[in-house]
């Protein structure tokens, strides 16, 4: 029999090296609005104490719980042990860049009233002024958010992310998310994935849109995610085969074909794109662009094509 949840909510939050960006994190969620349900919060620390775990200890105005694991795991298992540490009725995933607002527990609380299933809510991608971001990130964030919301509901679980809430009964039908997944990318989109497997709704609610501080300020670091998420992309389609995901080889045109090559070159995708990273000051911001996307796209496709060789790219 399941025991009755202990608070309305669980906000579980990964978090690695994190002593700079769980402040703000900490104050927003002490900063809830009044009538906010009941909840606890419980912070992962990943191994390598920065001076997390003091912040955490000294923390007084949260119902806060710690882990810390003696050494790094990796993300999927901080998510696991924060989930099955969890009281609450409503558990959701926050990660620890994140900047919520004072209705950020009502809203994830009152977006499961009557339903039982995931909800997710996007990011409000907040750049530092770099290079990058100037002639790609924020056009590219504005896409990717047009994209989301414009996409049939029977694909949402695709956008399963830092920023999502499920019902303990989710929780208990699903399961943990898959610890195959060990470098950056994929566990999210896997879990999504799972939740409509086991014939729960996953949507996206627009009011559950958070601030959240990006971590990938330069086209090294976008372009070396982009590798481990093309790797981690053939660790979903081998085990979800009938996911219907669209191809990750792109088609024939000039463009694709440049991707195509790129991809091709036996070069760590970092210092490539750091090439380019050091040119954006003096090129024109239309061939920026272009550079950038084709440092992103070719680490992506290169990363599915070599996923044996994303740990040497790590």
């Amino acid at each position: 029999m399941t025991q009755k949840p202990e608070v309305d909510a669980t906000i579980i939050v990964p978090s690695y090296r994190g002593v700079d960006r769980l402040p703000q994190l900490l104050d927003s969620l002490a900063d809830q609005q009044d009538g906010t349900p009941s909840f606890e919060v419980i912070v992962v620390v990943d191994g390598a104490d920065d001076g997390s775990v003091a912040l955490l200890e000294n923390e007084t105005r949260l119902d806060l719980r710690s882990i810390v694991f003696p050494e790094n795991r990796g993300r999927v298992a901080a998510l696991n042990a924060g989930f099955e540490a969890a009281r609450g009725d409503v558990l959701i995933r926050c990660d620890d860049d994140l900047v919520p607002g004072p209705d950020y527990v009502s809203a994830h609380v009152n977006a499961h009233r009557g339903s039982s299933g995931g909800v997710i809510g996007l990011y409000l991608n907040e750049y530092s002024t770099t290079p990058y971001a100037e002639v790609y990130g924020r056009d590219a964030d504005e896409r990717f958010r047009r994209d989301a919301y414009s996409a049939a509901p029977s694909v949402v679980w695709r956008y399963w992310a830092g920023n999502c809430s499920i019902t303990r009964e989710v929780w208990e039908s699903v399961g943990p998310y898959d610890p195959e997944y060990r470098l950056y990318g994929w566990e999210d989109v896997d879990y999504g994935y799972r939740i409509i497997a086991a014939g729960f709704e996953v949507r996206l609610a627009p009011e559950l849109e958070t601030p959240h501080r990006v971590a990938a300020v330069t086209t090294a670091i976008r372009a070396r995610r982009a590798f481990h998420s093309g790797a981690a992309r053939r660790l979903f389609e081998r085990k979800h085969p009938q996911a219907g995901l669209p191809s990750a080889v792109p088609g024939w045109s000039l463009w694709n074909a440049l991707v195509r090559g790129l991809s091709r070159v036996p070069l760590n995708p970092a210092r490539l794109a750091g090439v380019v990273d050091a040119l954006l000051r003096f090129l024109p911001r239309g061939v920026g662009r272009k550079l950038v996307a084709l440092s992103v796209e070719s680490s992506a496709l290169g990363g599915y094509r070599s996923p044996h060789t994303a740990k040497e790219n790590f």
